[in-house]
């Protein structure tokens, strides 16, 4: 997304639903990377290659304002823009253990964004055991997605020791200050400019339209249901959780890891027909089934969130280009193969629903529903599982090499999310759990790893 001094770049609306949902903090889009380094890495050459990233994407240098509705919220430089606020670093408390990392990436995740600044923040934490360090990095999901996240890494992890030397970096857009005027007036010409594309759409496809009503008239009405029936699955409102056990939503998360083989995961996907995310979803059910289990509760379909890329080759580095979408799983099947071939079904059907293309329109009119309306759905998702293909080289930041990453997605309502990130071969899992659903998080833990193992055995 590139922005202008003159004419400001305004929100898309699936960010302005993000960003709305925000005022509920259960429904916070903060999105938080742990990544771990086997020493402390060069602060100079880190800071100098986050500083020419934020030049290269404006919005790591621009704030989100609100505008005269109806239009959406708008991204405007910061002209406060300090990038030592958003990098700092930090001793390690404690006895510099992993735990005591994941205490301060929790912290950070619990925690809201300065809105009047830039939505990013980066801490490197040093003092590790055996002479470690670690990089939180926190974000807004507005800024970018998984996929997005991580072309944006790519700037800036090198693939050596050896600094390298960066190219020279764009200037820094200057920051013009608009009055209540301007601001009215950007409305305006974002309001007309909408207008006149539905107004030029309409008069575009109903010549068309009423040629296949009289052509094919019964095939263009199954159409046309048809495609109502994939925007009605879109957004149908849930009344209740599919668990009984995990009903309640609070403030407080912790987060959690495991890791698990990439070439096993994606073996045992493939001896039952699936995808690596087939088996990856098919790991966290299997979790939760086993979780169910030892609190003696019965469990069958739970509702899963999953973000759909909607990203193309054409598309810039970072921003967002994802959609959330609902639908069940069958959390209650005990055996994984079946838990696998059943999951695969269900998320090509969701990969293909004519609804995709049409996702800003659908997002547009959700932004004018109330948002409490909108917020007693998502509170009443199980669960979100996300799947990121990462980075399959070793890298380096500052010098320092990258021995492992993780990625926190927000439970945006749900009772947790668990989003899986590759490095080379490993599938790193970022755990982010909702206390108030799941109080006893090294139960859970447990029943995860035995979820997964379940699914591994699969694997020759």
């Amino acid at each position: 997304m590139t922005g202008s001094a003159q004419m400001p770049e305004f929100m898309r609306n699936s960010d302005a639903f993000t960003w709305a949902m925000d005022s509920d903090p259960r429904l916070r889009s903060t999105v938080v990377t742990l990544v771990l380094l086997d020493r402390a890495p060069d602060w100079g050459e880190v800071r100098q290659r986050f500083d020419l990233m934020s030049r290269k994407l404006p919005m790591f240098r621009q704030r989100v304002l609100t505008s005269p509705p109806p239009a959406p919220p708008r991204w405007e430089y910061d002209p406060d823009f300090d990038l030592d606020y958003h990098m700092r670093r930090a001793a390690v408390s404690g006895s510099g253990t992993f735990a005591d990392v994941l205490e301060a990436a929790r912290l950070a995740a619990m925690q809201d964004f300065d809105r009047a600044r830039a939505l990013w923040e980066t801490t490197l934490i040093e003092g590790l055991q055996n002479g470690g360090a670690a990089v939180i990095c926190k974000f807004h999901h507005a800024l970018t997605d998984g996929i997005g996240g991580v072309q944006i890494a790519m700037n800036l992890f090198g693939q050596s020791r050896r600094p390298h030397r960066q190219g020279s970096a764009p200037p820094a857009e200057p920051a013009v200050p608009r009055g209540p005027l301007g601001r009215y007036r950007d409305a305006w010409r974002y309001d007309t400019a909408l207008l006149g594309s539905a107004v030029t759409g309409t008069v575009t496809s109903a010549p068309r339209l009423m040629y296949h009503m009289v052509r094919r008239p019964i095939a263009t009405v199954r159409s046309a249901a048809a495609d109502a029936a994939s925007v009605y699955r879109t957004v149908r409102p849930i009344g209740r959780t599919g668990s009984s056990l995990m009903k309640d939503r609070g403030l407080i998360r912790r987060l959690g890891v495991h890791e698990v083989s990439r070439p096993r995961l994606l073996d045992a996907a493939h001896r039952c027909g699936g995808a690596l995310n087939d088996a990856f979803v098919a790991g966290v059910a299997g979790g939760l089934r086993r979780y169910h289990e030892k609190h003696g509760v019965v469990v069958g379909d739970l509702h899963l969130a999953m973000p759909i890329s909607l990203r193309t080759t054409t598309d810039e580095m970072g921003g967002n280009r994802i959609t959330l979408m609902r639908f069940d799983v069958p959390v209650g099947e005990a055996d994984p193969a079946r838990r696998i071939r059943a999951i695969h079904e269900r998320v090509r059907a969701v990969r293909h629903e004519r609804s995709l293309p049409h996702t800003q329109l659908i997002a547009g009119v959700l932004n004018r529903v109330p948002r409490w309306y909108v917020g007693s759905i998502l509170r009443h998702v199980d669960f979100l599982a996300s799947d990121v293909p990462g980075i399959p080289v070793p890298v380096f930041l500052g010098g320092a090499a990258v021995l492992a990453q993780y990625a926190f997605g927000p439970t945006i309502g749900s009772a947790v999310n668990v989003t899986l990130l590759t490095y080379v071969d490993t599938c790193a899992l970022g755990i982010n759990v909702d206390a108030a659903a799941i109080p006893d998080y090294e139960v859970f833990h447990d029943a995860l790893v035995a979820g997964f193992d379940e699914v591994l055995e699969l694997a020759s």
